[in-house]
């Protein structure tokens, strides 16, 4: 896929090649686009537009610019950084709450380095609480709650080394101070946890229980790649609005400024493209977990969905779009008490409504990552019929995204292959033939002979 994605970038922008002669980021700028087409949805028409007839190398370089930082604008991606007052913070109270949950931790906190957080900054310390799971009834930030670097405590060490530190017995290290107001005095497994990239450390995340109960090596490596996905984020955007000023300055004419800040924003671009995929996927490994899926069923679903995707001769960007909805379809067990899934025996109803509904918790779960915001409907709607009586709207037919068609399918070959601990795997053969019979019924047509064509 990179390679063809590499191809068309560079038949692209040999366009506008006569712009910017003699300069060897270019090529590296056009390669680098090539990669972002597919995975950050740079149209033909962006690309036209960015090598638009212009003869001038200094605006040349602004349109560049300018196109990337309408792209990755606080607007348009996640924003966790650039706020000024306590109210802003609210959504980092949201991301401690989902941490909490995907982990099943008693609770989450979230501490900034002072100068990224702005508005909450009165105090002498150097990291500064800037979200919490706790549900407190007290402004929580009136406190000034934080550390100072000069301390030895366990947070302060895991920012300074870019390590995550998760001690044995946390009672017993001589550098574990409770603080009362965090509830943090019966506290018996602790882990801190940097938020870093390979620019800057930007915090740390601490998660806590007050029981010996391990957290499990997916939902650590979970934490670690979202705490790696919000320091790139961050990164981005101090590095957008440094591009803005430069590119709205008066003496903004500086060729070999502009060539630099184009090479560091891409660079970054490519860096946070691999943090979202990385960060995916492992979402995707622990939905697994937790779900007692022993075999990968969510990575095979999304592999099926991209065979399927590609039969149907779809573009780049749907692909890559409909293969994260495959890894996430299940992304709303997450969220759901383990003891649901080690239950023996009859589920209640409670239970069963918990477990039916499980797509809409994780609608709510992707609305505050905006870069996922896209697959939400293809998630949202995998359960609905090709014959309206599906759920949750019972769309019928061609009213139901098409990348909700395929996961269906994919989903369902993959459930009907794959062993289960009540039942063992079907052969091919058999589930083609289920599949094939409820064609039109339950799945696309259309679908269900582009899987017969790939597994025949």
């Amino acid at each position: 896929m990179k390679e063809k994605a590499l191809k068309n970038s560079a038949s692209m922008f040999s366009r506008s090649a006569h712009l910017m002669e003699n300069d060897p980021l270019e090529e590296i700028f056009a390669l680098n686009l090539g990669e972002f087409m597919t995975e950050h949805l740079i149209s033909e028409e962006l690309v036209e537009r960015i090598s638009h007839k212009a003869c001038d190398r200094t605006l040349a370089l602004k349109n560049q610019l300018r196109e990337l930082n309408s792209i990755y604008s606080i607007n348009n991606t996640l924003s966790v950084l650039g706020f000024d007052n306590k109210d802003d913070y609210i959504i980092y109270n949201s991301i401690a709450k989902t941490i909490s949950q995907m982990l099943d931790v008693e609770r989450c906190h979230i501490f900034l380095a002072r100068e990224h957080a702005r508005g909450l900054d009165r105090g002498n310390n150097d990291l500064v609480l800037v979200g919490t799971s706790l549900d407190l009834e007290e402004d929580i930030y009136s406190f000034n709650i934080g550390y100072n670097l000069t301390q030895r405590d366990i947070a302060v060490r895991a920012f300074l080394s870019k390590t995550t530190i998760m001690p044995e017995c946390v009672a017993l290290d001589e550098n574990f101070h409770p603080i009362e107001k965090l509830k943090e005095n019966e506290t018996r497994l602790y882990a801190a946890i940097p938020m870093y990239n390979s620019e800057m450390s930007v915090g740390v995340i601490i998660v806590e229980n007050n029981t010996d109960k391990k957290f499990s090596t997916e939902c650590m490596t979970l934490i670690e790649d979202t705490a790696r996905l919000f320091a790139t984020s961050m990164h981005l955007q101090k590095l957008t609005e440094q591009t803005t000023k430069a590119i709205e300055a008066e003496d903004s004419s500086n060729v070999s400024h502009l060539q630099h800040l184009r090479a560091e924003l891409t660079a970054v671009i490519g860096d946070l493209g691999d943090e979202q995929q990385a960060f995916v996927e492992q979402l995707a490994v622990a939905v697994d977990a937790k779900g007692q899926y022993k075999n990968n069923h969510s990575k095979k679903t999304a592999e099926l969905s991209r065979e399927l995707c590609k039969v149907l001769e779809l573009n780049e960007k749907t692909k890559d779009l409909i293969y994260y909805a495959g890894l996430l379809q299940n992304i709303g067990k997450i969220t759901l008490p383990e003891e649901l899934f080690n239950k023996k025996g009859k589920l209640s109803k409670e239970d069963w409504e918990k477990l039916q509904n499980h797509p809409n918790v994780g609608v709510n779960l992707l609305m505050s990552i905006n870069f996922l915001s896209e697959v939400i409907p293809y998630i949202h709607y995998h359960k609905e019929r090709w014959d309206g009586k599906g759920v949750p709207e019972g769309l019928k037919g061609h009213s139901i995204p098409l990348g909700s068609r395929i996961i269906a399918v994919a989903d369902a070959f993959t459930a009907m292959t794959t062993d289960r601990s009540y039942r063992e795997a079907m052969d091919v053969g058999k589930a083609l033939d289920i599949i094939k019979e409820e064609s039109g019924i339950k799945w696309d047509p259309v679908v269900v002979d582009a899987l017969v064509r790939i597994k025949t």
